[in-house]
């Protein structure tokens, strides 16, 4: 089928955006691709079409749960043969969809990367050809990106485990080293890079200097005053201080919406559809919020505490202005935020010797860590702050690289590896340390940046812009 007609039908456009086409081309033709392309430019199109397109099953990776379902919900009412298999399935729900997945069913299979732990799932998959293994949101493969996902470094082996298929990469926020890293970690040659830049003009940058959180409070209720139509998010780093200034918009009789990792999936679930489906919505969020938020009218993006990195930053206003209608990005830099990231940093980046005596523990202790659980293993870590989270970020490594498996939760954790050596090779640990202290300072030297704001954003990601964009509070204050 001619690619214009396939978009017709299936998709309802009459014309591709550029580079659509090309890159659809490209893969269609068995070639790997890594694309880079702002948020909300359509990135989901270019492997959904070359799957309606290709003869066998096309498999998609995807981070989040809420995501692909929302994802393939929108394919079927397009009558495209999509699903999905992922921990909100029942135990039977997901046997009759690995039955219809052997038995040929399905074009688009989309599935989180941990769900390749599962050995029946492995075996089913093995059993289809894969013309295609799209890699969504890949930034996540890269140790030194800004939203490392553990499993996602296994994508290379299961890519030559399904017999190294065509693969297309895509994300909206990946550094040079972080492209290479991406290249590398799957295991592609031959690869071209697509990158369409990251300049979004209908989004106006600024940052304001803040002191405490009487001032936040006083811009956030301007900009919610403010909002004539469309929504506004409120992005917290601590869920501490996203409900204390809850708290204080609640008194003020202010209406707004809460999200953040702590909230059981079902009430996070409603809070996203009321937020999607209704007119002059605003929440306070942690970066819980966001992914698969394609909402077109949001008006304006608040940071209330600085991020940890420009990547998080971008991808974070990324949701703002899909209407390309105008949008305000900004951020309320309080000099004392800074050290909220630092210790993020510091729970992100745990030393050899902490990793040696984790490692330790569960050789000598397991019984009883699997017994006690989780704040009995912290107990033995020597843990002064229940708010320290390395023990939770060296769980989370132990399992992916094979050291341990079974979870402390489900109490049934095993111990059936060696430490691997990069945990124990401190210039390796002080190199991945260095690189988050360094993200935090390119976010800092934005916050008191007074050259324009889009021109320091494009060099950082590699790519050229003209130090004038006139969409930016410092590029305004030269034309007065």
């Amino acid at each position: 089928m001619e690619l214009t007609s396939a978009l017709k039908k299936y998709f309802g456009y009459d014309r591709f955006r550029e580079p659509q086409e090309e890159i659809i081309r490209h893969v269609l033709q068995g070639k790997h691709a890594l694309v880079i392309m702002p948020t909300g430019s359509g990135k989901s199109i270019l492997y959904q079409l070359p799957a309606l397109l290709l003869p066998d099953l096309t498999l998609v990776i995807s981070p989040l749960i809420a995501l692909m379902k929302d994802q393939v919900d929108a394919l079927r009412k397009k009558g495209i043969d999509a699903t999905f298999v992922n921990a909100s399935l029942t135990r039977k729900e997901r046997e009759k969809r690995y039955e219809e997945i052997r038995q040929g069913k399905y074009k688009l299979l989309y599935v989180t990367p941990e769900r390749f732990r599962k050995e029946d799932f492995v075996e089913i998959i093995k059993s289809r050809t894969i013309s295609l293994f799209a890699v969504d949101e890949a930034h996540c493969i890269s140790e030194w990106g800004h939203d490392f996902r553990p499993d996602y470094t296994r994508l290379g082996d299961i890519r030559e485990l399904l017999g190294n298929p065509t693969t297309i990469a895509l994300t909206a926020t990946a550094t040079p080293s972080v492209q290479q890293d991406i290249i590398q970690q799957l295991h592609l040659s031959d690869v071209r890079i697509f990158h369409e830049g990251i300049d979004r003009p209908n989004l106006f940058l600024g940052v304001k200097d803040v002191w405490e959180e009487e001032e936040k409070l006083n811009i956030i209720l301007d900009y919610i005053k403010n909002l004539k139509s469309g929504s506004g998010i409120v992005y917290f780093s601590l869920i501490k201080d996203l409900l204390r200034m809850s708290e204080r918009l609640r008194k003020a009789k202010v209406p707004h919406l809460v999200y953040h990792g702590k909230l059981s999936s079902g009430v996070r679930k409603s809070i996203q559809n009321q937020f999607m489906q209704n007119d002059r919505q605003v929440v306070l969020a942690t970066n819980a919020f966001g992914m698969g938020i394609d909402k077109p009218d949001i008006r304006f993006v608040l940071h209330a505490q600085i991020p940890g990195s420009l990547e998080s930053y971008y991808q974070e206003i990324g949701r703002a202005g899909r209407d390309e209608q105008r949008s305000d990005c900004i951020l309320l830099y309080d000099q004392q935020d800074l050290n909220i990231q630092l210790e993020f940093i510091r729970w992100n980046n745990p030393s050899a010797d902490f990793f040696h005596r984790a490692y330790q523990i569960l050789h000598d202790h397991l019984e009883e860590v699997n017994a006690m659980g989780m704040d009995y293993f912290k107990e033995q870590l020597t843990f002064k702050n229940r708010h320290d989270f390395r023990a939770e970020t060296v769980l989370a490594l132990f399992d992916r690289w094979g050291v341990t498996v079974g979870s402390i939760e489900d109490k049934n954790l095993q111990l059936i590896g060696e430490l691997p050596e990069q945990w124990l090779d401190e210039e390796h640990l002080e190199r991945k340390l260095k690189n988050e202290q360094q993200q935090l300072y390119k976010m800092m030297q934005y916050a008191k940046l007074e050259t324009c704001r889009k021109a320091y954003i494009h060099e950082y990601f590699g790519l050229e812009h003209g130090d004038y964009c006139g969409a930016c509070d410092n590029c305004l204050k030269e034309e007065r």
